[in-house]
């Protein structure tokens, strides 16, 4: 796929300069252009394109599926490869709702040179749907009962982890052992003696490993990057990000299936290393509840906020986190928190400054979640002389205070009440979200950007972007170290909340601190 910015600014549509990106506080009247147009050279933001990749060519690589849960399924689609099922679903979905184009994005999403090979699932119901639905007279998809088997099967070149947290690391570590690349979802790790092995492993393989941080795929974020990059916020100090769902998908009660029983799941193997106990439907469906199999607020949803950050202002890992929370709105068995704050600190980090040398240096991420509320709070980045509302779009305010706009604010060239910059891609693209949920993970950058018009699937992108170095070799743009940075982080803050302490980190040892007696794995894994 080749795109030219003009291209991208043509299928931007709607709004006559620069298509989807504008200067609000600007009337019709020819001044007023003329001011908007100095100020949009000065400002010299520039939307940003895609990530160029070069071709999957050659034989079709060989894909394994490993987990076809809910997320496993959404990534086989990302690949070419629908269930039946959900191919019905959205047809009739479509019949309903004309606006509804999922089926239609689907369809008309480019095709990646692939073949799904192979599924390993502990429920017999989901590793047949795989089967029944994917192979076909070219492919006849084969089954394995571990991962292990899968990987040394010679059956795949490739395989997309997308199981419980606690099965993330030990997939993808054998895979990387054995020259198979690997997707694997977010979070990279469940404990912090993982990340480092996981990190070794990559380090000596040849192998490719992609974190499923789709994110870094949506275009609002790049541009977030040129924006940052040439300082028109000035010194950021503030971040504040949240989450904010208030549903039973959105604080993990999925649905359970009749079809699981004792005789349809291998619960031996679904447990894995996690502590022995009969078998529960209710762990199997909702194991994002418990500690044992999941990684909480902190590896499931932070994850996502503090990667997308990182992919903007590159911040690193945090020099403390401080976090709190509890069960506040779902008494119902579980033993991970669903309100959850935290504050991480970088005192040396700067996105440079428009006041005088060594005044402004530092910033305090802060990140604010609940299972109980769906009001959208939005993700915020606070500068000196701008402030920066970041999703799916993404809006500049000046500040009034401002040292870097002071005479544009004074002579009312720019009003801190009206946004100086707006970029909204999908301006001319109508949406068909179907829930508070669905939206959440929207304006996250998680399910789709737009390019030239065209509402495309941020997991595509990734997958492409993994499948193309995996053929061509090159970095990936959420790799290793990306991944490094996320497990760490996350881990302080679930270590923070469990211990009620704070947690540091060392940068010259690249370790978190150690705290006498404690074992902080022993910690992230404990139920309590």
């Amino acid at each position: 796929m080749k795109w030219t910015r003009r291209d991208v600014i043509k299928g931007l549509g709607g709004i006559p300069i620069l298509g989807a990106v504008w200067w609000a506080g600007a009337s019709n009247a020819v001044s007023k252009n003329r001011e908007r147009a100095a100020i949009l050279e000065q400002l010299n933001i520039q939307p940003s394109l895609p990530s160029a990749v070069k071709e999957i060519s050659g034989e079709p690589v060989r894909v394994g599926i490993i987990g076809f849960g809910i997320r496993g399924e959404q990534l086989c689609r990302a690949l070419g490869f629908a269930t039946k099922e959900w191919l019905e679903e959205m047809r009739l979905a479509a019949e309903e709702n004309p606006n509804n184009s999922r089926l239609k994005d689907f369809m008309n999403q480019d095709k990646l040179n692939v073949k799904l090979t192979a599924v390993c699932d502990v429920y017999d119901v989901r590793a047949e749907k795989v089967i029944n639905s994917f192979s076909n007279e070219d492919t006849k998809v084969i089954r394995f009962r571990t991962h292990q088997e899968m990987i040394r099967s010679g059956k795949v070149d490739a395989v997309i982890i997308a199981t419980p947290d606690h099965w993330h690391a030990p997939m993808a570590i054998d895979a990387l052992e054995n020259g198979i690349h690997a997707y694997l979802e977010k979070p990279m790790t469940h404990t912090v003696e993982e990340t480092y092995r996981l990190k070794e492993a990559a380090e000596k393989s040849k192998a490719v490993l992609m974190v499923g941080h789709q994110h870094r795929q949506t275009l609002s974020f790049q541009t977030a990057q040129d924006i940052v990059s040439k300082g028109v916020l000035g010194h950021v100090s503030l971040v504040q990000t949240n989450t904010n769902r208030n549903d039973d998908n959105g604080a993990w009660n999925y649905h359970i299936e009749d079809e699981a029983t004792p005789q349809t799941i291998d619960w031996d193997l679904f447990l894995g290393p996690a502590p022995k106990v009969p078998f529960n439907k209710n762990h199997f469906f909702r194991w994002r509840k418990w500690w044992a199999y999941g990684s909480g607020l902190s590896g499931d949803l932070l994850t996502h906020d503090y990667d997308r950050l990182n992919c903007v202002l590159q911040m690193g890992i945090p020099a403390s986190v401080s976090a709190s929370g509890g069960i506040y709105t779902h008494n119902d068995g579980r033993n991970v928190p669903d309100v959850l704050q935290v504050n991480m600190e970088f005192p040396d980090f700067s996105t440079g400054s428009s006041q005088k040398k060594g005044k402004e240096k530092g910033m305090t991420f802060v990140y604010s979640a609940t299972l109980g509320n769906g009001f959208s709070r939005p993700t915020i980045l606070m500068g000196h002389d701008a402030t920066m509302e970041l999703g799916n779009r993404l809006t500049v305010w000046p500040d009034s205070r401002s040292t870097k706009y002071a005479e544009m604010i004074e002579s009312e060239k720019m009003k801190p009440s009206v946004p100086v910059y707006t970029y909204n891609p999908g301006a001319s693209v109508p949406d068909a979200v179907s829930s508070a949920t669905s939206q959440y993970f929207a304006d996250k950058g998680l399910m789709w950007t737009y390019i030239n018009g065209t509402r495309v699937d941020s997991t595509f992108l990734h997958l492409r972007e993994w499948l193309s170095a995996a053929r061509n070799g090159g970095k990936v743009s959420c790799g290793i170290n990306e991944g490094f940075d996320e497990a760490i982080s996350a881990h302080m803050a679930g270590l923070s909340v469990k211990l009620g302490r704070r947690i540091d980190w060392d940068p010259a040892q690249q370790r978190i601190v150690p705290i006498e007696g404690i074992n902080f794995d022993e910690v992230l894994l404990s139920s309590i």
